[in-house]
């Protein structure tokens, strides 16, 4: 088979899943955005998105037994833990998100950095760089929480996958996604790559990286911009489900 040949049979393969019920979210297929579309808010947004990792059934009974009114009230939840963060770091990270609310957007901060040369890695940067100065607050849980400050590598570096699933729900309007920022182009994003998307992007030989890293994130996402160069992470969570659900077995 030719390039031109697999490339297309990739494609058709891939598309075959967006005609069926990929993004259907439901108590039989949980996934954290189910938190952010029920309040539709991008500080809440960002506190699922943060702390989805591990168990989803875990994740959500955390994510849904904070009181998000904290972000209005002020009024910091002291008692909330989930693996490695302890109360004392959800509470640091709560304050420094309600502090932070009250000077600006996160779409305004993250545009600061993004506008430069419409580079989402420079965004990230601004965002995270603004939620550690805003707090003095240190500790491991915190920052694996939060992460480090991208660097100006790619390779050995980590893909960020919880912040690209952030930037996925605020900037595709599209599918199970919120599109609550504006002015963001959808082919500038970066796949979301967590272990199934990149074990999966493999054994389809959409990437040849095996380093599970932010570089692979990129080649992959390059890769499916020959599927969709304006919206190539519409695929994301059909490769995200092929591997969840081993519809390659």
């Amino acid at each position: 088979m030719n390039y031109t040949s697999k490339r297309q049979n990739l494609k058709e393969y891939l598309d075959s899943f967006l005609k069926g019920t990929i993004y259907e979210v439901n108590e039989k297929k949980l996934d954290p955005i189910m938190i952010a579309k029920k309040y539709n808010d991008e500080y809440t947004s960002l506190i699922a998105s943060l702390f989805a990792y591990g168990n989803v059934k875990a994740i959500l009974k955390f994510l849904n037994s904070i009181d998000y009114n904290f972000l209005n009230s002020g009024k910091i939840p002291n008692n909330l833990y989930y693996r490695f963060q302890t109360q004392k770091d959800t509470y640091e990270f709560f304050k420094t998100l309600y502090m932070l609310s009250q000077e600006d957007s996160l779409e305004n901060i993250f545009k600061k950095g993004y506008k430069k040369e419409e580079n989402v890695l420079d965004g990230l940067k601004e965002l995270i760089n603004t939620i550690y100065k805003i707090n003095p607050y240190r500790s491991k849980g915190y920052e694996f929480l939060i992460g480090k400050i991208p660097p100006n590598k790619t390779k050995g570096v980590s893909p960020y996958k919880r912040w690209m699933m952030f930037l996925r729900w605020m900037v595709r309007d599209s599918d199970i996604d919120l599109g609550l920022w504006k002015g963001i182009k959808k082919s500038n994003l970066i796949i979301p790559l967590d272990t199934h998307t990149h074990k999966t992007s493999l054994k389809l030989g959409l990437i040849n990286r095996k380093s599970y890293d932010l570089q692979a994130a990129i080649e992959l996402t390059n890769k499916l911009k020959e599927f969709d160069k304006k919206d190539p992470l519409k695929y994301d969570f059909v490769l995200y489900r092929i591997g969840q659900f081993k519809l390659l077995s």
